[in-house]
């Protein structure tokens, strides 16, 4: 069994449970708090207030209720970074919006703590970061077809399109999200003055002359 929510008319139901929701809000707390490997699903039960058995019929194990925290990540990722984004203006227009995505989704806790736990935990349980990886990387292809496709109609000079991409995701995540992820202070600059700092860096280096 994957642990992939069911797809048939019972799946929006469940998502809808109020116990489910609980049992999800709860794994969300202990797994962020204690790790994924050192928390029970009787624990789980406890902490959500259901019975035992209302766990098991809502989840079979607790890679499933992963998978179900999972699928949320990949709504809020569908919700920073729309279908179309790539055709939102100029190339400054496109990646300004892309940087105040990743902005915004480093804004939401529940986001935050899902990479956190994924950090922790990835190194005891490597499935955890594939599933999280195979979300990740259409976003990552998406700007990195973007960038060479600037690149084949001349606009930009991008020798190698992923790294290029990761760069400019880099500079983003290391002042929003990283000093986050290490329980440091982030650096006192202001959203709207790092986007367009590395937006100018990024651009005055790979904008075809």
């Amino acid at each position: 069994m994957d642990g992939r929510i069911d797809s048939t008319d019972a799946g929006p139901r469940l998502r809808r449970s109020p116990s489910r929701e609980a049992i999800v809000e709860a794994a969300e707390r202990l797994f962020l708090e204690r790790g994924f490997g050192a928390v029970s699903m009787d624990e789980l039960a406890e902490a959500a207030g259901v019975a035992r058995r209302t766990l098991y019929n809502q989840f079979a194990s607790k890679e499933e209720i992963f998978r179900e925290m999972l699928g949320r990540v990949t709504g809020q990722l569908e919700g920073a970074f729309p279908p179309g984004i790539e055709t939102q203006g100029d190339v400054e227009d496109v990646l300004r919006l892309v940087a105040h995505a990743i902005l915004g989704l480093h804004s939401q806790p529940g986001y935050l703590g899902f990479l956190r736990m994924l950090v922790a935990d990835s190194r005891q349980f490597p499935w955890i970061a594939q599933a999280f990886a195979a979300v990740m990387e259409p976003q990552n292809e998406r700007l990195t077809r973007y960038l060479a496709h600037l690149t084949a109609m001349g606009i930009l000079d991008c020798r190698n399109p992923v790294l290029a991409a990761h760069q400019f995701m880099g500079a983003i995540n290391e002042l929003s999200l990283w000093p986050w992820m290490l329980g440091r202070e982030s650096l006192a600059v202001a959203a709207e003055e790092l986007v367009e700092e590395t937006l100018r860096m990024f651009l005055q280096y790979y904008r075809r002359r």
